[in-house]
C-alpha cells in the first residue's frame, strides 16, 4: 500500500492538488522563462548583426590602408617633413630678422625720434674752461684737416692701378676716386656737425661711423679707404662743436646766476640806504616830540610822552632793521637757506633748497612762484646764517643722491622725505623753526573745484531721460 492510500481520503485528496498546483507552477515559470530567454536571445542576434555591419563598414572604410605599420609609416613622413619646414621658417625668420635689426640701427641713425633711452649718457672728452678755449681747438683740429688733405693722408688707395696700360690714366682715375670719397664723407661729416645737439651726439657718432663704413665697403674693389687719423679727427671736430655749444649754454647761465646775484646786492644796498633813511626820519620825530614834551604841561605832557613811547618804539625797530641791513650788506656771506615746496608744480616730496641775501627773504619765494609755476611755494624753513652759502652746500652735499637734475646742479630741487630733511636741518641748526604741513591752498582749491565740475558733469550725463 502506498503513502497516499494509507492515508485518509481527505488527506490524500489535498496531496493530489498540491502536486498537481506545484507542476503547473513550474511549467508556467519555465514558460515565462523561456520567453525571457527568447527576447534576449533575439536582442544578442540584434547586436551580433549590427556589429557585423559595423565591422563590414570599417573593413569598407580602411580596405585602402594595407596595413597599420604602413599608415604609421605614412604619418611619420608627414610629421617629419612639417618639423622640418617649421625649422627652415625659424631659420629665415632669424636672418630676416637680423637683417631687419641691422637695418633699423641704420635708419636711427637719421631718425630724430629715436628714443633717447638707447642713446645713453654722454661723457665729455675734453675739459676746457671757457668757450674760447674750445673754439680755439675747433679751429686747430680744422687745421689738422686740411694739412691731412693737403698732404693726401685724408684717403689713401692701396693699389697703384692701371688704365689702359697707363700708370699716370691709372693715377688720375685714383685721385678722382679719392676726391669723390672724400666729398662724400666730409658731407656726412659737416650735416652731423651742423645739427649735433644734446639728445643726438651719440647718433651723430655713429651716423659718422656708418658713413665711414659705407664709403669704404663701396670703394672696396677700388682698394680706397679714409684713414683712421682723419676719422678720429671728424669725430673730434664733431664732439668740440657739441661741448662748445654746452659750454656756451653754461656760461649763458652763470652770467644769468651772476646778474641775479647782483641783482640782490643792489636790492640789499637800496634797502640798506631806505633803512638808514627810515631810521633817521624817526630819529628826527623823536627829536621834534621830546622838544614839543619839554615845553608842554598837564594832559598835553601825557599825550606827548605816550606818542614818544610808540615814536622811540618804532624808532628801535627801525634801527634793528638798519643794523641787520648794513651787516648783511658788509659780510658778503650773510643771508638766508630757504626750504619750499610745490606741490602741485612738481608733486609730494619734492623741496628747493636755495639762499638769498635780501633782507626780507620772502621777496626772492615770491619772485620763484611768479607766472613761471602754476602755484606758489610754501615755506618750511628760513634760516639766517653767516655763512649762508656754507650751510647750503652742506645741505646739498648731504642730499645730493637725491636731486631731481642729475645734470644741471643749479637746479637745487630734492626728492627726498620730509623728516629726513627736518632731522638734517635740526642737525645743522638745533633751533631752526621748521613748517612740516604745506598749505598748498591754490592747489588744493584747484582739486575742489575740478572735483565738483566732474561730479557736476556726471550727474548733467546720468540725469533722467527726457521721454521714454
Amino acid at each position: 500500500m502506498s503513502l497516499i492510500e494509507a492515508l485518509p481520503s481527505d488527506y490524500g485528496h489535498i496531496i493530489t492538488y498540491a502536486l498537481v498546483f506545484t507542476t503547473i507552477s513550474f511549467l508556467i515559470h519555465a514558460l515565462l522563462k523561456s520567453r525571457e530567454l527568447k527576447l534576449e536571445l533575439n536582442k544578442i542576434k540584434s547586436h551580433l548583426q549590427d556589429s557585423e555591419q559595423k565591422n563590414v563598414a570599417l573593413l569598407d572604410k580602411y580596405q585602402p590602408i594595407s596595413s597599420i605599420e604602413d599608415r604609421v609609416k605614412e604619418l611619420n613622413a608627414e610629421s617629419d617633413a612639417i618639423t622640418s619646414n617649421i625649422q627652415t621658417l625659424r631659420a629665415s625668420y632669424a636672418a630676416k630678422r637680423k637683417l631687419f635689426d641691422e637695418l633699423e640701427r641704420e635708419l636711427a641713425v637719421f631718425d630724430e625720434k629715436i628714443e633717447l633711452s638707447t642713446l645713453g649718457y654722454y661723457e665729455p672728452h675734453f675739459d676746457f674752461g671757457t668757450s674760447d678755449r674750445f673754439k680755439a681747438e675747433i679751429t686747430a683740429v680744422r687745421e689738422q684737416q686740411k694739412d691731412m688733405l693737403k698732404a693726401k693722408q685724408a684717403a689713401v688707395c692701396h693699389t697703384e692701378w692701371k688704365v689702359n696700360n697707363s700708370a699716370r690714366e691709372g693715377q688720375t682715375m685714383t685721385n678722382r676716386a679719392l676726391k669723390l670719397t672724400l666729398r662724400a664723407f666730409n658731407n656726412e661729416c659737416d650735416a652731423a656737425v651742423s645739427n649735433v645737439r644734446w639728445n643726438n651726439i651719440r647718433r651723430m657718432e655713429e651716423r659718422l661711423t656708418k658713413a665711414r663704413e659705407a664709403i669704404d665697403k663701396l670703394n672696396k674693389s677700388n682698394n680706397i679707404q679714409i684713414t683712421e687719423p682723419y676719422f678720429q679727427l671728424k669725430l673730434q671736430e664733431l664732439r668740440l662743436t657739441y661741448e662748445y655749444a654746452e659750454k656756451l649754454r653754461q656760461e649763458k647761465e652763470d652770467r644769468a646766476e651772476a646778474k641775479r646775484q647782483l641783482r640782490e646786492e643792489q636790492q640789499l644796498i637800496k634797502e640798506q640806504e631806505a633803512a638808514a633813511r627810515e631810521q633817521h626820519k624817526y630819529e628826527e620825530l623823536v627829536a621834534k616830540a621830546n622838544e614839543r614834551a619839554n615845553k608842554a604841561t598837564g594832559d598835553e605832557l601825557k599825550r606827548l610822552k605816550s606818542e614818544l613811547e610808540e615814536l622811540e618804539a618804532q624808532l628801535n625797530e627801525a634801527r634793528a632793521k638798519s643794523e641787520r641791513a648794513l651787516s648783511m650788506a658788509q659780510q658778503t656771506k650773510s643771508g638766508y637757506v630757504y626750504i619750499i615746496s610745490n606741490i602741485g608744480s612738481f608733486g609730494d616730496g619734492v623741496f628747493k633748497i636755495g639762499m638769498t641775501r635780501r633782507l626780507e627773504p620772502l621777496d626772492r619765494v615770491r619772485e620763484l612762484g611768479d607766472a613761471s609755476v602754476p602755484f606758489t611755494f610754501d615755506v618750511h624753513a628760513l634760516i639766517y646764517s653767516e655763512d649762508a652759502p656754507a650751510l647750503e652746500a652742506e645741505l646739498h652735499r648731504h642730499f645730493n643722491e637725491h636731486r631731481l637734475n642729475l645734470v644741471n646742479n643749479r637746479k637745487e630741487f630734492f626728492r627726498v622725505d620730509l623728516d629726513e630733511l627736518r632731522a638734517k636741518l635740526e642737525e645743522l641748526k638745533p633751533d631752526v623753526d621748521f613748517l612740516t604741513d604745506a598749505e598748498a591752498q591754490d592747489y588744493h582749491q584747484s582739486l575742489l573745484i575740478s572735483k565738483e565740475a566732474q561730479t557736476y558733469h556726471e550727474s548733467k550725463v546720468e540725469r533722467l531721460p527726457d521721454e521714454i
